[in-house]
């Protein structure tokens, strides 16, 4: 685990180009390098809201995209491996999937450094089902497994709008602290403690903001109510992933520049 005095100054982006457990529809493997594209676009900038600029030089280094067999035994093996190696290094780490399956090879990595790991879950699904059309690695699994391995002391969950009857025994077995929908949009109630890792799903947002991904779901969160909820974390951040981002569902490109903001200001968090 790298000593508690080291602030990185840097942060790595992690492509991770796998939708193998997606159910529905495929497409987010060929998401991270249109992320990426978005991010460079001279359309906008590389500043954060908050002031942090993204271009300074050494500011963020970019890893690629990870080289994955189509078995997922095998490539959550060279996930979690890729991600540790990172890690090692002691920056802070920013993952482009992909679908949300990849999170659990993810944060299993994670909480090998970080033992007291608080999960920060945006999604409009729980993704908490004990096993999906057969497939317990389903992506819509992931938070199951990270939580019945003790990967992550704590989950919390925001912008849920799917649940179930099975889902919520799941999040009552794990502990989920749930900040629903319906609800509204709050950390109020999420009593957030670092470090925290941050999973968002783009799917959490209205398809009315965000119509490159698999899952349609209205009733989600605008961009700029997402963007202020990342704004308002206040325990400090180790890693993030943003996944689900669905490039067959994004002819107009709009999603792919939400992608970017998002990631602006979660790497703004991340260097915090």
């Amino acid at each position: 685990m790298p000593p508690a005095a080291a602030r990185p100054r840097s942060l790595t982006i992690l492509g991770i180009p796998y939708d193998a457990n997606s159910s529905f529809l495929r497409g987010p493997a060929k998401a991270p390098p249109l992320i990426r594209k978005a991010l460079a676009s001279d359309s906008s900038n590389s500043w954060s809201e908050s002031g942090v600029n993204l271009g300074a030089v050494s500011v963020v280094q970019d890893a690629g995209d990870l080289a994955l067999p189509s078995d997922c035994g095998a490539a959550f093996t060279a996930i979690e491996s890729a991600v540790d190696e990172q890690l090692a290094r002691g920056t802070r780490l920013m993952v482009l999937g992909g679908d949300h399956s990849i999170t659990f090879p993810v944060v299993r990595a994670f909480g090998k450094r970080f033992p007291d790991l608080t999960v920060l879950h945006f999604d409009a699904h729980p993704d908490l089902y004990d096993e999906f059309d057969g497939n317990r690695f389903s992506h819509a699994c992931p938070f199951a497994r990270i939580m019945e391995s003790g990967a992550a002391k704590r989950l919390v969950q925001v912008g849920i709008r799917t649940l179930n009857a099975h889902q919520r025994a799941q999040a009552e077995r794990f502990g989920v602290n749930l900040i629903e929908m319906r609800h509204g949009p709050s950390l109020q109630r999420a009593e957030l403690r670092g470090p925290l890792y941050v999973s968002f799903d783009l799917d959490v947002l209205d398809p009315a903001f965000a119509e490159g991904v698999s899952h349609w779901e209205p009733g989600g969160l605008s961009v700029r109510e997402a963007i202020e909820l990342i704004q308002s974390i206040e325990p400090p951040v180790v890693g993030a992933d943003i996944v689900e981002y669905n490039p067959e569902r994004d002819a107009s490109g709009r999603t792919a520049m939400v992608c970017a903001k998002l990631c602006k200001e979660l790497a703004a968090k991340l260097l915090a």
